[in-house]
């Protein structure tokens, strides 16, 4: 059996789920962004989304990306809320249709946990890791 082409081109699944969650109401009030900008310290309302790896599955013609989100607040109350916030959010996404892409399913592979942030100093963050069933076409 062989295995179909990978697309050319897999969409930009940080800057799709960065359009889903600014979209939120309950994530209005956070900055929602793959890279903060240079004034960032980690004190405020953040949501920074990753890609950590993940696997193209060609049968399925699936992408399986990791994608990581780490929530800051200021405080670790604060964080520890927004983080749940940006978790329901993005667990909500499955089975809708963003423009020619279709999340299927969406499972949490490492929920939100407090983690100290060795570049901001002062933050208050959680981390999580989820895995994104996206079917490319």
């Amino acid at each position: 059996m062989t295995t179909p082409t990978p697309p050319s081109a897999f969409p930009d699944v940080e800057a799709l789920v960065v359009d889903i969650l600014k979209q939120d109401p309950a994530l209005a009030t956070a900055l929602v962004t793959v890279q903060p900008p240079s004034t960032f310290d980690g004190t405020t309302a953040a949501v920074l989304v990753n890609r950590r790896g993940g696997a193209w599955v060609g049968e399925l013609h699936v992408d399986q990306p990791l994608i990581e989100l780490e929530v800051y607040g200021p405080t670790k109350h604060d964080a520890h809320v927004l983080a749940n916030e940006a978790r329901r959010a993005l667990l909500a996404t499955a089975g809708n249709r963003y423009g020619t892409s279709l999340i299927t399913e969406v499972d949490e592979q490492d929920g939100p946990r407090w983690l100290p942030d060795y570049l901001y100093h002062a933050a208050n963050r959680y981390v999580s890791v989820h895995k994104v069933y996206l079917d490319v076409y």
